[in-house]
């Protein structure tokens, strides 16, 4: 089989003995660890339950991916909920605000993003999960579902859910320390998020699925996200099951 741009990114990201590439890290020029709008309008979170719940064993065995979903409202207090799943902090560390999941360094290159579809006391948009004060911004009202859908390979059952949660790697954030080998974590980051999202849903009775099929640029233009700096990575649909 003829090899593609796959076989050649695993190839030239590989790390070998003695063949370490870097230097020195320059502190003046790390990139911010926070994204933040902070002209769009602000929506404040129930602060999260991090007590109790469904046993954990209980969860992974139930994971599933679930496509079909009722349609009814989401809890907003679920919601919050889910998005400290994804990247909440839970300790400060040596001046690094430590996550729920983890992330190469505690660099944190990922972002969360929101499509909000039928989540009660929230109007439909799209939104950005501020993970320093646990908050949402706003950043454009409107039904985004059928437009994500359709970006997701014609996955319809998406325009059913409660929220789509859609993660954006910030890539120099982790190529400011681990040059080409940054991307491999970006991507293994995005995936520690979503498992413990995933997990989050289960226990709080909710279906969810994640998503890697999808048209990139088509993601990013609906994000307005310039697919380069900043690009799409995956989503994980979220709602009621029936």
């Amino acid at each position: 089989m003829k090899k593609g741009p796959g076989d050649i990114f695993q190839k030239e990201t590989k790390y070998y003995r003695g063949k370490l590439s870097g230097g020195p890290l320059l502190w003046h020029a790390k990139p911010e660890t926070y994204k933040d709008y902070p002209s769009s309008p602000s929506i404040n979170l129930d602060p999260p339950e991090e007590r109790g719940g469904r046993p954990l064993w209980e969860a992974i065995k139930e994971r599933r991916s679930v496509r079909n979903f009722s349609g009814e409202p989401m809890e907003k207090t679920h919601l919050s909920q889910l998005l400290w799943a994804s990247q909440g902090i839970t300790a400060e560390y040596s001046g690094y605000e430590l996550r729920t999941a983890p992330s190469a360094g505690a660099l944190y290159p990922v972002e969360t993003y929101l499509s909000v579809q039928n989540v009660e006391g929230i109007k439909p948009g799209l939104y950005h999960y501020g993970v320093l004060h646990h908050e949402l911004r706003q950043l454009q009202l409107g039904n985004f579902g059928s437009p994500l859908a359709q970006a997701a390979l014609d996955q319809e059952f998406m325009t059913k859910a409660g929220v789509v949660f859609i993660w954006t790697g910030i890539f120099e954030r982790s190529k400011w320390k681990y040059n080409q080998r940054a991307y491999r974590y970006v991507y293994l980051d995005a995936g520690h998020i979503a498992q413990n999202v995933a997990l989050a849903a289960v226990a709080l009775g909710l279906g969810s699925c994640p998503i890697g099929a999808l048209y990139d640029e088509e993601v990013n233009s609906i994000l307005e996200t310039e697919g380069e700096q900043e690009s799409i990575l995956y989503m994980t649909a979220i709602g009621r099951p029936f």
